[in-house]
């Protein structure tokens, strides 16, 4: 029964427990016989053996169990904001979640990042206070930066019996009894039912005050019995509480310790109780492929068939591409339409995961999160649909990459092979980019952090076979000349038959800021458009010295020129030149002969007149608690920036500043550690401004 699904996530700050706290919950759900843990590398979800290594979640995993007269689907999802792509994907097509806090750490800087984008998608949310056992748990503490720094009306439903090595275990505030282990117990399946601690009675009477308050705002019918004094059972406290928790209203709190198993099947008590099944979700949206008339398709199994891709991997034996089914039914064999291609897709087989482990299935139905393979051109975010009845939900959307490095490929390297491999990278993340740069030859790979690009090059090598190494991109840099110079290039070859004769007097000179704005107020009169690059050609030719049919190749063999400087490859910009003089021969003349003679020039100009090399400087804004204004400025001095303004209000501050690029590669994990993760960065590219040949990465560009 739909009633009877819920599709989960677990979403949290790395280290919080979120992989542990899926460990336990398989185990108790009965899907696994001994639960793993992640110091042993032994966990379903994080199967990957760089998760292993790394002891961290990096790919989002689903994972099936039943609880009861439950069927669980659940998603565990990184912590590290280098994947945060990974919960938004999930966050899109989940029904509810589940918060993992630290009771040590509280509420830590990507638990606020990962509480927002469930705020985003309107997920109905529990919230876990763990590791109670550890020295320096804070509970209390934990709850009050939830209040402050995610907003939300706690319903604390279990309180700690002790903290920190005084952990006993959880009351339960809606049953008031004292949920107790048997410590003799290997299985910790055991446990019984007390009375509360004498020690902790007081405390339970004052918070399970606080939960009626709490709970009373999602229900009228508990805030009538309580104000009328009338009794107030548990069912009536579970139905306001899953009322106040599908609108959005309050958050349950639940406490324990999933590495001592504590808790943990109270927490999934909660699920069932509080969350939203499918059916509980509003009618998905979407709009007609063609006519964009807006439609909306219902979870059930009579409506049309729609789902959504949220996640493909590539395998050597086809891809699997992840779907939610938002309505109707789908079978293996079946043909059904992807409207974002406008392709047929035929589905081969059907899967319900379980980690690494697959369990194949003969049809699946509305509110089902299950994997399938043969299918060729679904992406992520693509539409599936039934083909009589066509509809378009809205694609997922992902954060633009912040950070770039380049990939060397090995010496062998099948460059086919690699462009392959690189293809089928950024299809399963979209959040990873390549590019070649035009300028520096360079293969260019962008992402969301640094680990993430480790993680990219290592899957690189280990799934794909590529060999690469990383390296670090070569900047942009440009060149000018370093004064104006004149004079005359003759450019004559004689070796038998029509020989080549150009004989040219130019004028060079670098283009000032000032010079270039009044040539820009010129062109602007002209209705001319400026050049780019600032690269401008006169033609002062009195007498006709020059014919005028071989002043357009004069022209042409500068601009050529520019493309690439003479001593370094990087382009030339803000020059001005200016054809004076010359002579030319009636036999062994030509434009040819022209071009030749204005490349040969330039590059004589380069050298006599010496060249300033110009880096890329970026607009950069900081945004940093107010405690960091010092340190983050000291920074921005020693990568040569230049702060525009500084300013501070309600605890945080604003650095405006010009930073070279060149100063910025490495600049998202230094202002995360520096900062300890709370701060944040913008940048744009602003202008160019001369650098020191010392202080340029002046590798030769080839």
């Amino acid at each position: 029964m739909l009633e009877k699904l819920r599709n989960i996530g677990i979403i949290a700050h790395v280290d919080a427990g979120k992989t542990t706290t899926t460990e336990r919950i398989l185990y108790f759900g009965g899907s696994k016989h001994k639960a793993g843990d992640v110091d042993d590398g032994n966990t379903t979800t994080d199967y990957d053996p760089l998760e292993k290594a790394k002891g961290i979640t990096i790919n989002s995993a689903a994972v099936s169990l039943e609880w009861k007269d439950f069927q669980y689907t659940l998603i565990d999802t990184p912590g590290h904001v280098d994947f945060t792509a990974e919960v938004e994907r999930s966050l899109r097509v989940l029904d509810g979640a589940i918060g993992v806090f630290c009771a040590v750490g509280g509420v830590e800087v990507q638990s606020e990042t990962v509480w927002y984008q469930a705020n985003r998608h309107n997920v109905p949310r529990l919230a876990f206070v763990n590791k109670l056992d550890r020295m320096g748990a804070d509970f209390y503490g934990c709850l009050d930066q939830m209040r402050d720094k995610l907003g939300i009306t706690a319903a604390v439903c279990t309180i700690p019996a002790g903290q920190s090595d005084q952990f006993e275990g959880v009351i339960d505030l809606i049953r008031m009894k004292f949920w107790k282990q048997d410590p003799t117990d290997t299985t910790n399946m055991n446990y019984t039912w007390e009375p509360i601690p004498a020690a902790y009675v007081a405390d339970a009477a004052t918070w399970r005050e606080k939960l009626l308050d709490a709970a009373s705002h999602g229900c009228d019918e508990l805030l009538t019995a309580i104000l009328e004094g009338t009794h107030v059972t548990e069912e009536m406290i579970r139905h306001a509480l899953r009322v106040g928790t599908l609108n959005g209203k309050l958050t349950p709190v639940h406490c324990g310790s999933s590495k001592l198993y504590n808790g943990v099947r109270l927490l999934l008590d909660a699920v069932s109780d509080y969350l939203p099944s499918p059916a509980d979700r509003p009618a998905v949206p979407g709009t007609h492929p063609k006519t964009k008339e807006k439609l909306e398709r219902k979870p059930l199994d009579s409506e049309p068939f729609s789902a959504l891709a949220f996640k493909t991997v590539s395998e050597k034996h086809g891809d699997l591409v992840f779907l939610r089914i938002y309505s109707g039914v789908l079978r293996p064999g079946e043909f059904i339409l992807n409207p974002v291609v406008k392709k047929q897709e035929r589905i081969s087989h059907i899967y319900r995961l379980f980690g690494d482990r697959r369990d194949r299935l003969e049809s699946v139905g509305a509110g089902e999160i299950v994997a399938v393979v043969g299918m060729k051109y679904t992406f992520t975010g693509h539409t599936l649909c039934s083909d009589e009845q066509p509809i378009a939900l809205e694609e997922i959307r992902f954060p633009e990459p912040v950070i770039s490095q380049a990939i060397i490929p090995a010496k062998n390297v099948d460059e086919t092979r690699l462009a392959e491999a690189l293809g089928k990278m950024v299809r399963d993340d979209p959040t990873l980019k390549t590019r070649t740069d035009v300028e520096t030859n360079q293969l260019i790979i962008s992402g969301m952090g640094e680990l993430h690009l480790e993680v990219s090059l290592h899957k690189l090598q280990r799934d794909h076979g590529v060999q690469v190494t990383a390296g670090r991109p070569m900047v942009a840099y440009r060149q000018t000349l370093a004064k104006a110079v004149e004079f005359e290039t003759r450019y004559i070859k004689q070796s038998g038959g029509r020989g080549k004769y150009a004989v040219i007097k130019m004028k060079y000179e670098p283009l000032s800021k000032e010079m270039i704005e009044q040539l820009h107020l010129e062109l602007e009169e002209e209705e001319e458009k400026p050049d780019p690059n600032n690269i401008y050609f006169y033609d002062e030719i009195f007498g006709g010295s020059v014919p005028k049919e071989y002043i357009p190749s004069v022209e042409q063999g500068f601009r050529l020129a520019c493309v690439k400087g003479a001593k370094y490859g990087f382009p030339l910009v803000d020059v001005r030149a200016s054809l004076i003089d010359g002579k030319s021969h009636d036999v062994d003349s030509s434009a040819d002969t022209f071009k030749l003679a204005a490349i040969e020039s330039f590059r004589d100009a380069q050298t006599m007149a010496g060249l300033v090399i110009l880096e890329p400087i970026m607009n950069v804004v900081v945004l940093a608690p107010s405690s960091y204004q010092g340190t983050l400025a000291g920074d921005i001095n020693r990568r040569r920036g230049n702060i525009l303004n500084l300013s501070s209000d309600k605890g945080r501050c604003m650095l405006h500043a010009y930073i070279p690029l060149a100063e910025l590669f490495g600049y998202t994990s230094d202002l995360r550690n520096a900062t300890s993760g709370t701060a944040s960065f913008s940048m744009e590219p602003s202008h160019y401004a001369a650098v020191k040949e010392e202080l340029a990465d002046i590798r030769k560009a080839s």
